[in-house]
């Protein structure tokens, strides 16, 4: 049985940073390609930023480009996303999810997405 589990969501001030970590169980984590995906209230589901199998391609949304950094540690089945210079409406529930292949043009699609963790909450106060 797959299972993912984020952790590290909590309250933080803008500009502060925050690094949240999914780790993957119950499947081949370096066959996988990771991706982060956030949920505001009232938002639908957004892609943010997507990772291949070995770490060597990233890809970001505009919106976090230069502030979020995606990296992996397939040794320990982890993905993780540096936040950076948090900005209020970064505030959201915040998933990472998995796929067998690469990042592709879709990547920001969750349909395209197999796996999902049960998401974690990150708050940012003004």
């Amino acid at each position: 049985q797959v299972q993912m589990a984020e952790s590290g969501g909590a309250s933080g001030q803008a500009g502060e940073s925050l690094r949240l970590p999914c780790t993957a169980s119950g499947l081949t984590f370096d066959d996988h390609t990771m991706a982060w995906f956030r949920q505001a209230p009232g938002n639908g589901r957004e892609g943010l930023s997507c990772i291949n199998w070995n770490g060597q391609n990233t890809y970001y949304v505009n919106s976090v480009k230069g502030r979020f950094t995606i990296s992996r540690d397939n040794a320990k089945n982890t993905v993780y996303l540096q936040m950076n210079g948090l900005k209020t409406e970064d505030e959201a529930m915040y998933f990472c999810a998995g796929k067998p292949l690469d990042c592709s043009g879709a990547w920001t699609s969750g349909n395209a997405y197999k796996h999902w963790g049960q998401g974690t909450q990150v708050t940012v106060s003004s």
